[in-house]
């Protein structure tokens, strides 16, 4: 009789996991989404096979501002290196750091949030209050403060973005905590002496972090462009290491005359981000209880 049960609880597992797949597949955006940003993640990763680190730093004054070739698909920069390293290599911060952030601001959201709201009372009030003082500041000024007030480097960059997320994550897991805790399996898990860390952990969070994971995919396009945005400012990583925003920075005055030291970054941070969006956008469709059919 177990082994019967265990085996309908798998088939009601995968069936539920086969809807959400085909529901995902149906939005067409998202399927391109994905497949175009698995090809970015894999062109960064192995960067080191086919991109030697030197042609990123090494300048090349007689060659710069050559147009794009055979020789430089991309063409060179105002220091002769080679734009299409540069943008490669660049994507490991600008791509991992907003991923980075936004696992960081998730793992947080998700420990303050499911407190808040299981727990309610003077621990709701001082953890939302919390989130309230960072959340009354505009996101890329309070990413600014910390990037200021701690140096520049990668692991400053991706925590002054993980800071401006946790706000956000916190309250929306909050939102499903409330929802979910006064639900019968809850009740039911209490009467069983089960202890609050694993309700949460094995009950409430498994039911409820649908939003949380969907907002976390639309977080990774804005943490990239906040990323993007601190290194055109010249805030976050310093020269010459590479990033998508410190890329138009540093040609911004020679787009003018040679238009694809400004046109190629722009294009992979927007392509980037809409990717992302577009992921998002399917994720939201396919856990949508109302898209069941």
């Amino acid at each position: 009789m177990s082994d019967k049960s265990d085996a309908m609880g798998k088939k009601k597992d995968t069936s539920q996991w086969g809807l959400i797949l085909a529901r995902y597949k149906r939005n067409k955006l998202a399927i391109v989404g994905l497949v175009i940003l698995s090809f970015i993640v894999i062109a960064i990763v192995s960067a080191p096979l086919y991109i030697d680190y030197e042609d990123v730093i090494t300048q090349d004054i007689p060659n710069r501002f050559s147009t794009p070739s055979f020789s430089h698909i991309f063409g060179t920069d105002a220091l002769g290196r080679d734009l299409l390293a540069r943008i490669i290599y660049g994507g490991r911060i600008s791509l991992f750091s907003g991923i980075v952030a936004v696992g960081v601001g998730l793992s947080i959201g998700l420990v303050a949030g499911g407190t808040a709201g299981y727990f309610g009372g003077v621990l709701d009030t001082i953890i939302m209050r919390l989130s309230d003082v960072l959340q009354a500041c505009p996101n890329l000024l309070l990413s600014m403060a910390v990037c200021i007030a701690l140096g520049d480097g990668t692991f400053t960059l991706a925590f002054a973005i993980a800071v401006t997320e946790i706000p956000r994550f916190t309250r929306l897991t909050r939102v499903s905590v409330l929802t979910l805790r006064s639900q019968e399996f809850v009740e039911a898990a209490k009467c069983c002496g089960t202890s609050n860390f694993r309700i949460i952990a094995k009950h409430i969070l498994p039911n409820g972090i649908g939003p949380v994971i969907i907002a976390a995919t639309f977080a990774i396009g804005g943490a990239i462009l906040s990323i993007a945005a601190l290194g055109f400012m010249g805030i976050g990583v310093s020269p010459p290491t590479p990033e998508w925003g410190t890329i138009l920075s540093e040609n911004r005055q020679f787009v003018r005359h040679f238009p694809h030291l400004g046109i190629i970054p722009g294009v992979m941070i927007g392509l980037t981000v809409a990717c992302a969006n577009f992921i998002g956008d399917g994720l939201r469709d396919a856990l949508d209880p109302k898209m069941k059919r």
